[in-house]
């Protein structure tokens, strides 16, 4: 019998119970004889010390379990906002997921990001409602919840009985539960052409078989959701549960015989520091000993392969189509590589970037470089901690998404590396925006012009959200492809020199949201054409003359500095709007018109994202402990008065004496000269 595969994530708002339900479903397969306790730090996939010190899970975990011919590769993910990239990475490989709801505190702020992200990239979901043996739960309440804050696209599989006590029992729909038949009906026809006419013909063939088979069949399209009730402490509703992630969700065959292709989504260092990396096979096999390609200009040889089966990590010769492996020797990778020959899906994901940032210090002075060597380990397994290193002031600074992920940095930091270290207060992480359009050009042999090439630059302003566009505007005969060999390894090669420079603008934050078009180039060799003067351009000539165009394009245009901004939501009693909304004025926030709803009241603002926190802190005494707040990322705005910089790491390309003597590898001093 042929095995199918399916990588299922376990998602969640942080408490919802996913990690003890990762915990049921190993037990009920037969691969743990126990469950383990997240409070007792006791659970197979919080494997850290500081996971199960804390209660949470930090870190995506893998493990493996058979449901009849489906080998299940079940990823338990962070809950916590903080660890939201790390949800992101996990979302690249996967064929399905199970998201947790509370049946007690029901749709959560975390609950409604994760669900509109595998949504939007049609992730086939199932819902499990959590912890209905719990004072409180609701079931009814969650599901109308879910149908009015996630999707309508959602059918509850079953009822629960004994609801809010341990005796509490979860009872499937039959098939000839005519009413269960009917909300199903009335869901798939929405879907199903065919469906909607025998419906509205009242035909006869609409069979428990047939609607079974429609169900399984837009699940797995990704367009319902069927909703499973138990509790993952009891055990009650996994087997339903596990029944469901057999029959609804994707398992397939891969073709181990196709092109190599795969996706690194997760690194770790092993015991004796050797990188380790975390990669899902999307077709083909790689053996151990081969040599595996890592995006267009690296190779590495595969020296050891790990893949997972019966809750565990075993040692075997290949890792093929369908399978996650653990893969040494590829010490070049770097989370979000495509690896081998064939190209992988795009990652197409939104989740909001950090906003703040903070300085890490050591409590002792002689441990600067240890910690840049631990931070450098750190970012390769969480990249958007995003490491800068300021050289004048010799410090340290890493990007962050708040409290807690800070406090589990400092405590990696000491309990994995023995370093000792504080954070200086958390500054927002600003956006530098083009204002108009601005255009630069540095002709070849031209006095003010150091560099072998000629480039000509524009910069534009582009749609708020888009990123950077490079593109070409030039007669591709101008371009040196004795360097370059084609114009698309030279756009490819333009586009990266670009991006590098757009990391730092005119005052020290990132550039984003414009295109760059190149609208001039040419070069020069040593016996003609183009340019009969010599000497021969080389590819470091249009790395180092890039950033001295864009910068002059950029100045020309000018740029807005824009700062991070956070829509809330808060639902608050009537009666104490009135000191809700001046709270809010004091806060720096935009605030729209409130909702009323009789005694509740909702109300919606922009808010700087570095005040978030102290409105988090003022909602209770404000509400008298009745407010609810929901806060989401809405991107950036400009910021008022004298625009806020930041320390370049680089020599700035506008002042040229500083900018060649960095190339040049000597200290600069002086004040410089502004290139013409």
């Amino acid at each position: 019998m042929l095995r199918r595969t399916l990588n299922l994530g376990i998602l969640a708002h942080v408490d919802a119970g996913k990690t003890t339900l990762t915990e049921r479903l190993l037990y009920a397969a037969g691969v743990i004889d126990a469950v383990g306790s997240v409070d007792k730090g006791t659970t197979q996939t919080d494997f850290l010390a500081l996971e199960r010190q804390r209660g949470i899970t930090i870190k995506s975990a893998v493990v493996s379990f058979a449901i009849d011919d489906v080998t299940v590769n079940l990823i338990d993910t962070p809950g916590h906002p903080d660890f939201i990239a790390e949800v992101e990475r996990v979302l690249s490989v996967l064929d399905g997921a199970v998201l947790v709801v509370s049946a007690v505190e029901g749709v959560q702020p975390q609950t409604r990001i994760l669900m509109r992200a595998l949504r939007r990239l049609r992730i086939p979901t199932l819902v499990f409602v959590n912890k209905t043996d719990r004072a409180g739960a609701n079931c009814e309440r969650t599901l109308a919840d879910m149908a009015e804050r996630l999707t309508r696209s959602t059918i509850g599989m079953g009822t629960v009985s004994g609801e809010g006590t341990r005796a509490a029992v979860s009872v499937p729909c039959a098939d000839s539960d005519a009413a269960y038949a009917a909300r199903l009906l009335d869901l798939l026809a929405e879907q199903d052409d065919e469906l909607l006419a025998a419906y509205v013909s009242d035909e006869a063939d609409l069979s428990p078989r047939r609607l079974r088979d429609a169900l399984a069949e837009q699940t797995k399209r990704a367009l319902v959701h069927p909703v499973f009730f138990g509790s993952a402490i009891t055990g009650a509703g996994v087997d339903a549960l596990m029944a469901g992630i057999a029959d609804l969700l994707p398992a397939v065959v891969g073709d181990a015989d196709g092109p190599a292709s795969g996706m690194v989504f997760k690194i770790e260092r092993g015991a004796a520091g050797e990188k380790i990396a975390y990669v899902r096979m999307f077709s083909g096999t790689v053996r151990v000993r081969d040599r595996l390609r890592l995006g267009p200009d690296m190779e590495d040889k595969v020296t050891a392969i790990s893949v997972f089966d019966g809750g565990a990590a075993v040692q075997r010769q290949v890792v093929i189509a369908g399978e996650i492996g653990k893969v040494w020797g590829l010490a070049g990778s770097r989370i979000g590589d495509r690896v081998g020959d064939e190209p992988t899906p795009p990652l197409d994901h939104d989740f909001p970037p950090p906003t703040l940032e903070s300085v890490v210090v050591t409590r002792d002075a002689d441990d600067g470089a240890r910690l840049r060597v631990a931070l450098a380990q750190l970012a390769e397994q969480d990249p958007l901690i995003n490491v800068r290193q300021d050289d004048d002031r010799r410090e340290l600074s890493v990007s962050l998404y708040g409290e807690v992920q800070t406090e589990v940095i400092q405590a990696t930091l000491a309990n994995d590396f023995g370093l000792d270290v504080a954070f200086r207060e958390a500054t927002p992480i600003y956006v530098e925006r083009p204002v108009a359009t601005g255009e630069a050009v540095e002709i070849l042999h031209a006095d003010s012009n150091p560099f072998n090439a000629t480039i000509g630059l524009r910069v534009e302003r582009a749609e708020d959200g888009s990123g950077n566009e490079f593109r070409l505007a030039i007669d591709t005969r101008t371009v040196p492809l004795y360097v370059y060999k084609t114009i698309e390894s030279f756009a490819e090669n333009m586009a990266e020199y670009v991006g590098q420079t757009l990391h730092e603008g005119l005052y020290g934050w990132q550039v984003t949201d414009c295109i760059v078009t190149m609208t001039r180039c040419s070069y020069s060799v040593a016996d003609g054409p183009p340019s009969r003067r010599g000497p021969t351009s080389t590819a470091a000539d249009f790395r180092k003359l890039t950033p001295i165009v864009l910068m002059e394009a950029l100045e020309r245009a000018a740029t807005a500095v824009c700062g991070p901004v956070v829509r809330v939501t808060l639902e608050v009693p009537t009666d104490t709007l009135g000191v809700v909304m001046p709270a809010l004025g004091r806060l720096g926030a935009t605030v729209e018109t409130p909702s009323l709803h009789g005694r509740l009241s909702t109300v919606e603002a922009f808010l700087p994202a570095a005040r978030v926190r102290d409105l988090q802190l003022q909602v209770p005494g404000l509400t008298g402990g009745e407010g609810v707040l929901e806060s989401s990322f809405a991107g950036y705005q400009p910021v008022g008065g004298d625009p806020p910089t930041r320390r370049r790491t680089t020599a700035n390309p506008l002042n040229l004496n500083e900018y060649l003597s960095q190339l040049a590898g000597r200290a600069y001093s002086g004040a410089g000269a502004h290139a013409g």
